[in-house]
Protein backbone atom coordinates (compact mmCIF):
# COMPACT_ATOMS: atom_id res chain seq x y z
CA UNK A 1 0.00 0.00 0.00
CA UNK A 2 1.16 3.17 -0.88
CA UNK A 3 1.97 6.22 1.86
CA UNK A 4 0.16 9.82 2.25
CA UNK A 5 3.33 10.92 0.48
CA UNK A 6 4.53 11.91 -2.99
CA UNK A 7 7.25 10.96 -4.61
CA UNK A 8 7.88 8.67 -8.27
CA UNK A 9 6.14 5.67 -8.56
CA UNK A 10 6.25 2.78 -11.14
CA UNK A 11 3.08 2.20 -12.67
CA UNK A 12 3.42 -1.56 -10.86
CA UNK A 13 2.74 0.67 -7.69
CA UNK A 14 -0.56 -0.80 -6.25
CA UNK A 15 -3.37 1.18 -4.22
CA UNK A 16 -6.66 0.03 -2.67
CA UNK A 17 -9.91 0.65 -4.11
CA UNK A 18 -13.46 -0.19 -3.33
CA UNK A 19 -15.48 1.05 -6.08
CA UNK A 20 -15.40 2.09 -9.95
CA UNK A 21 -18.52 3.74 -10.67
CA UNK A 22 -18.79 4.69 -14.81
CA UNK A 23 -21.08 7.05 -16.23
CA UNK A 24 -20.87 9.73 -13.08
CA UNK A 25 -21.65 13.11 -13.86
CA UNK A 26 -21.57 14.50 -10.59
CA UNK A 27 -18.12 14.52 -9.94
CA UNK A 28 -16.75 17.19 -12.70
CA UNK A 29 -17.18 18.28 -16.14
CA UNK A 30 -18.51 15.24 -18.61
CA UNK A 31 -19.46 11.84 -18.26
CA UNK A 32 -16.83 10.56 -15.87
CA UNK A 33 -15.40 7.50 -14.38
CA UNK A 34 -14.94 7.68 -10.73
CA UNK A 35 -12.55 5.83 -8.73
CA UNK A 36 -12.91 5.51 -5.15
CA UNK A 37 -9.57 5.19 -2.98
CA UNK A 38 -9.68 3.59 0.43
CA UNK A 39 -8.54 5.34 3.60
CA UNK A 40 -9.82 8.74 4.95
CA UNK A 41 -8.92 11.04 8.40
CA UNK A 42 -12.21 12.23 8.57
CA UNK A 43 -14.94 10.31 9.88
CA UNK A 44 -18.53 12.07 9.19
CA UNK A 45 -21.33 11.25 10.60
CA UNK A 46 -23.31 11.44 7.53
CA UNK A 47 -20.69 10.01 4.82
CA UNK A 48 -21.84 8.47 1.69
CA UNK A 49 -19.03 6.05 1.92
CA UNK A 50 -18.29 4.07 4.84
CA UNK A 51 -16.65 1.61 3.84
CA UNK A 52 -13.84 3.94 2.23
CA UNK A 53 -13.00 5.16 5.59
CA UNK A 54 -11.17 2.24 6.66
CA UNK A 55 -7.63 1.60 4.80
CA UNK A 56 -8.82 -2.01 4.74
CA UNK A 57 -10.63 -3.92 2.97
CA UNK A 58 -14.23 -4.99 4.94
CA UNK A 59 -17.03 -7.00 5.10
CA UNK A 60 -20.68 -5.83 4.30
CA UNK A 61 -23.61 -8.29 4.37
CA UNK A 62 -26.52 -7.85 3.16
CA UNK A 63 -29.07 -9.55 5.31
CA UNK A 64 -32.17 -9.68 3.58
CA UNK A 65 -30.32 -11.63 0.80
CA UNK A 66 -28.80 -14.18 3.28
CA UNK A 67 -30.24 -17.77 2.41
CA UNK A 68 -28.89 -18.74 6.04
CA UNK A 69 -27.58 -21.70 3.71
CA UNK A 70 -24.10 -21.56 5.97
CA UNK A 71 -21.78 -21.69 2.93
CA UNK A 72 -20.02 -18.78 4.52
CA UNK A 73 -19.38 -20.89 7.52
CA UNK A 74 -18.03 -24.12 5.63
CA UNK A 75 -15.37 -22.14 3.42
CA UNK A 76 -14.42 -19.54 6.42
CA UNK A 77 -10.32 -20.35 7.50
CA UNK A 78 -10.96 -19.08 10.80
CA UNK A 79 -11.89 -22.03 13.27
CA UNK A 80 -13.88 -19.88 15.68
CA UNK A 81 -15.53 -17.09 15.24
CA UNK A 82 -14.99 -16.72 11.93
CA UNK A 83 -18.32 -16.03 8.89
CA UNK A 84 -21.37 -17.06 10.05
CA UNK A 85 -24.88 -16.38 7.91
CA UNK A 86 -27.03 -12.96 8.94
CA UNK A 87 -28.51 -12.75 12.06
CA UNK A 88 -26.17 -15.23 14.09
CA UNK A 89 -23.64 -14.34 16.29
CA UNK A 90 -20.34 -14.04 15.03
CA UNK A 91 -17.26 -12.16 15.89
CA UNK A 92 -16.24 -9.61 13.14
CA UNK A 93 -12.73 -8.92 15.18
CA UNK A 94 -11.85 -12.72 14.27
CA UNK A 95 -12.57 -12.15 10.43
CA UNK A 96 -9.51 -12.20 8.16
CA UNK A 97 -10.89 -10.42 5.15
CA UNK A 98 -9.85 -13.26 3.21
CA UNK A 99 -12.99 -13.12 0.73
CA UNK A 100 -13.74 -16.73 0.71
CA UNK A 101 -16.82 -16.22 2.53
CA UNK A 102 -17.77 -13.50 -0.80
CA UNK A 103 -16.90 -16.12 -3.69
CA UNK A 104 -18.76 -19.27 -1.45
CA UNK A 105 -22.21 -17.17 -1.22
CA UNK A 106 -24.79 -18.48 -3.46
CA UNK A 107 -27.25 -15.05 -3.06
CA UNK A 108 -24.62 -12.46 -3.47
CA UNK A 109 -25.11 -11.18 -0.09
CA UNK A 110 -21.77 -10.79 1.05
CA UNK A 111 -19.27 -8.02 -0.77
CA UNK A 112 -15.68 -7.32 0.13
CA UNK A 113 -15.03 -3.73 -0.36
CA UNK A 114 -11.70 -2.90 -1.60
CA UNK A 115 -9.10 -4.50 -3.72
CA UNK A 116 -5.77 -4.07 -4.97
CA UNK A 117 -4.65 -2.78 -8.19
CA UNK A 118 -1.38 -1.56 -9.87
CA UNK A 119 -1.73 1.60 -11.68
CA UNK A 120 -1.42 -0.37 -15.21
CA UNK A 121 -4.21 -2.64 -13.65
CA UNK A 122 -6.59 0.92 -13.00
CA UNK A 123 -6.18 2.99 -15.80
CA UNK A 124 -5.98 0.74 -18.52
CA UNK A 125 -10.16 -0.29 -17.23
CA UNK A 126 -10.28 3.21 -16.69
CA UNK A 127 -9.45 3.80 -20.38
CA UNK A 128 -11.95 1.57 -21.76
CA UNK A 129 -14.03 4.46 -21.16
CA UNK A 130 -12.52 6.83 -23.36
CA UNK A 131 -14.98 7.20 -26.07
CA UNK A 132 -17.34 8.57 -23.16
CA UNK A 133 -14.87 11.14 -22.60
CA UNK A 134 -14.27 12.31 -25.48
CA UNK A 135 -17.93 13.07 -26.75
CA UNK A 136 -18.52 14.56 -23.27
CA UNK A 137 -15.02 16.48 -22.67
CA UNK A 138 -15.22 14.04 -19.23
CA UNK A 139 -12.73 11.80 -17.80
CA UNK A 140 -11.53 10.27 -14.56
CA UNK A 141 -12.35 11.79 -10.81
CA UNK A 142 -10.22 9.96 -7.95
CA UNK A 143 -12.33 10.22 -4.97
CA UNK A 144 -13.08 7.96 -1.47
CA UNK A 145 -12.49 8.01 1.07
CA UNK A 146 -9.87 10.51 1.02
CA UNK A 147 -7.55 9.78 -2.19
CA UNK A 148 -4.80 11.78 -0.58
CA UNK A 149 -4.85 9.14 1.90
CA UNK A 150 -2.88 7.19 -0.74
CA UNK A 151 -1.07 9.97 -2.32
CA UNK A 152 1.79 8.36 -4.01
CA UNK A 153 -0.88 5.89 -5.84
CA UNK A 154 -2.89 8.49 -6.68
CA UNK A 155 0.14 10.37 -7.99
CA UNK A 156 1.51 7.74 -10.07
CA UNK A 157 -2.18 7.56 -11.36
CA UNK A 158 -2.67 10.86 -12.52
CA UNK A 159 0.89 10.76 -14.50
CA UNK A 160 -0.16 7.78 -16.04
CA UNK A 161 -3.53 9.57 -17.08
CA UNK A 162 -2.04 12.61 -18.16
CA UNK A 163 0.83 10.42 -20.32
CA UNK A 164 -2.51 8.54 -22.00
CA UNK A 165 -4.65 11.75 -22.18
CA UNK A 166 -7.33 11.19 -19.92
CA UNK A 167 -8.90 14.51 -18.17
CA UNK A 168 -8.33 13.98 -14.60
CA UNK A 169 -10.10 15.27 -11.44
CA UNK A 170 -9.12 14.68 -8.11
CA UNK A 171 -12.29 15.58 -5.01
CA UNK A 172 -10.56 15.89 -1.81
CA UNK A 173 -11.89 17.03 1.79
CA UNK A 174 -8.59 18.84 1.96
CA UNK A 175 -6.82 17.27 5.03
CA UNK A 176 -3.54 16.33 3.82
CA UNK A 177 0.33 18.11 4.35
CA UNK A 178 -0.15 20.94 2.66
CA UNK A 179 3.11 20.11 0.26
CA UNK A 180 1.43 17.10 -0.83
CA UNK A 181 -1.69 18.25 -1.58
CA UNK A 182 -0.03 21.14 -3.79
CA UNK A 183 2.28 18.69 -5.77
CA UNK A 184 -1.10 16.35 -6.53
CA UNK A 185 -3.11 19.84 -7.49
CA UNK A 186 -0.19 20.27 -10.52
CA UNK A 187 -1.04 16.36 -11.29
CA UNK A 188 -4.74 16.65 -11.68
CA UNK A 189 -6.83 18.92 -14.18
CA UNK A 190 -9.08 19.82 -11.54
CA UNK A 191 -9.65 20.06 -7.69
CA UNK A 192 -12.96 19.48 -6.32
CA UNK A 193 -12.72 20.75 -3.11
CA UNK A 194 -15.36 20.24 -0.13
CA UNK A 195 -16.06 22.61 2.43
CA UNK A 196 -17.71 21.31 5.27
CA UNK A 197 -18.35 23.80 7.96
CA UNK A 198 -16.39 27.04 9.51
CA UNK A 199 -16.71 26.95 13.05
CA UNK A 200 -13.86 24.65 14.18
CA UNK A 201 -15.65 23.04 16.90
CA UNK A 202 -18.57 21.75 14.58
CA UNK A 203 -16.29 20.96 11.90
CA UNK A 204 -14.40 18.37 14.61
CA UNK A 205 -17.70 17.22 16.72
CA UNK A 206 -19.51 15.78 13.37
CA UNK A 207 -16.11 14.95 11.52
CA UNK A 208 -13.70 13.70 13.47
CA UNK A 209 -11.09 16.43 12.88
CA UNK A 210 -10.78 20.28 13.01
CA UNK A 211 -10.70 22.31 10.07
CA UNK A 212 -7.41 24.79 10.64
CA UNK A 213 -5.83 23.09 7.81
CA UNK A 214 -8.15 22.45 5.36
CA UNK A 215 -9.06 26.33 5.38
CA UNK A 216 -5.44 26.84 4.96
CA UNK A 217 -4.49 24.25 2.10
CA UNK A 218 -7.57 26.21 -0.01
CA UNK A 219 -6.25 29.45 0.55
CA UNK A 220 -2.98 28.01 -0.48
CA UNK A 221 -4.13 26.46 -3.97
CA UNK A 222 -6.04 29.61 -4.24
CA UNK A 223 -2.69 31.25 -4.54
CA UNK A 224 -1.34 28.70 -7.20
CA UNK A 225 -2.23 28.73 -10.76
CA UNK A 226 -4.48 25.15 -10.34
CA UNK A 227 -8.25 25.09 -11.18
CA UNK A 228 -10.46 24.42 -7.95
CA UNK A 229 -14.40 24.15 -7.88
CA UNK A 230 -15.33 24.35 -4.12
CA UNK A 231 -17.91 22.32 -3.38
CA UNK A 232 -20.58 22.98 -0.05
CA UNK A 233 -22.71 20.04 0.52
CA UNK A 234 -25.28 20.62 2.80
CA UNK A 235 -25.89 18.81 5.92
CA UNK A 236 -29.26 19.68 7.62
CA UNK A 237 -29.04 20.79 11.10
CA UNK A 238 -25.16 20.86 10.48
CA UNK A 239 -23.95 23.42 7.94
CA UNK A 240 -27.20 24.33 6.76
CA UNK A 241 -27.77 27.66 8.90
CA UNK A 242 -27.51 30.89 7.82
CA UNK A 243 -24.41 32.05 10.27
CA UNK A 244 -22.50 28.99 8.67
CA UNK A 245 -22.98 29.86 5.01
CA UNK A 246 -23.09 33.40 5.84
CA UNK A 247 -19.49 32.88 6.79
CA UNK A 248 -18.37 30.12 4.36
CA UNK A 249 -19.34 32.85 1.77
CA UNK A 250 -17.14 35.71 3.55
CA UNK A 251 -13.93 32.87 3.49
CA UNK A 252 -14.50 32.34 -0.20
CA UNK A 253 -14.89 35.89 -1.37
CA UNK A 254 -11.58 37.00 0.85
CA UNK A 255 -9.51 34.05 -1.14
CA UNK A 256 -7.03 35.15 -4.14
CA UNK A 257 -9.00 34.06 -6.45
CA UNK A 258 -12.95 33.54 -7.41
CA UNK A 259 -13.62 29.92 -7.19
CA UNK A 260 -16.96 28.27 -8.90
CA UNK A 261 -18.62 27.12 -5.65
CA UNK A 262 -21.22 23.95 -5.97
CA UNK A 263 -24.20 23.71 -3.65
CA UNK A 264 -24.83 19.47 -3.02
CA UNK A 265 -28.33 19.02 -1.39
CA UNK A 266 -27.90 15.84 0.65
CA UNK A 267 -28.97 12.69 -0.48
CA UNK A 268 -29.45 9.45 1.25
CA UNK A 269 -27.70 7.37 -1.39
CA UNK A 270 -25.87 5.70 1.53
CA UNK A 271 -29.22 4.43 3.60
CA UNK A 272 -28.17 0.94 4.69
CA UNK A 273 -24.44 0.95 4.67
CA UNK A 274 -23.56 1.33 8.11
CA UNK A 275 -26.01 -1.20 8.83
CA UNK A 276 -23.97 -3.99 5.84
CA UNK A 277 -21.00 -2.78 8.07
CA UNK A 278 -22.57 -3.92 11.23
CA UNK A 279 -20.59 -1.14 13.45
CA UNK A 280 -23.02 1.66 13.67
CA UNK A 281 -26.54 2.76 12.39
CA UNK A 282 -27.24 5.62 10.39
CA UNK A 283 -27.37 8.79 11.13
CA UNK A 284 -31.34 9.53 11.90
CA UNK A 285 -33.64 11.84 10.69
CA UNK A 286 -31.32 13.50 7.87
CA UNK A 287 -33.35 14.43 4.74
CA UNK A 288 -32.35 16.98 1.74
CA UNK A 289 -33.31 20.45 2.37
CA UNK A 290 -36.23 21.89 0.53
CA UNK A 291 -35.46 23.38 -3.00
CA UNK A 292 -36.93 26.69 -1.53
CA UNK A 293 -33.67 26.48 1.23
CA UNK A 294 -31.31 25.39 -1.13
CA UNK A 295 -32.36 28.33 -3.44
CA UNK A 296 -31.49 31.01 -0.31
CA UNK A 297 -28.20 29.25 0.25
CA UNK A 298 -26.92 29.66 -2.97
CA UNK A 299 -28.56 33.13 -3.28
CA UNK A 300 -26.82 33.82 0.06
CA UNK A 301 -22.97 32.88 -1.03
CA UNK A 302 -23.79 34.57 -4.75
CA UNK A 303 -24.58 37.88 -2.44
CA UNK A 304 -20.28 37.23 -1.79
CA UNK A 305 -19.64 37.92 -5.63
CA UNK A 306 -19.20 34.10 -5.79
CA UNK A 307 -20.35 31.49 -9.24
CA UNK A 308 -22.91 29.49 -7.49
CA UNK A 309 -24.14 26.29 -9.12
CA UNK A 310 -26.68 24.03 -7.05
CA UNK A 311 -26.06 20.58 -8.08
CA UNK A 312 -22.54 18.78 -8.56
CA UNK A 313 -22.79 19.10 -12.58
CA UNK A 314 -20.91 21.96 -14.27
Amino acid sequence: MSTNAVSAEPATATGRVFNIQRCSVHDGPGIRTTVFLKGCPLSCSWCHNPEGIDEAPVLMISADRCLMCGACSEVCPVEKGGAAPAGQVWDRSACTRCGSCVEACPADARELAGRDLSVDELVDELERDRVFFDASGGGVTFSGGEPLAQARFLSACLRECRERGLHTTVDTCGLAAKETLLEVATRADLLLYDLKHMDPGRHNSETGAGNHLILDNLRALSENEVEVWVRVPLIPGFNDDAANIEATGAFLEGLPRRHRVFVLPYHGIATGKRSRLEDVADRPGLHSSGIEAIGLVAEALTNHNLEVTIGGSA
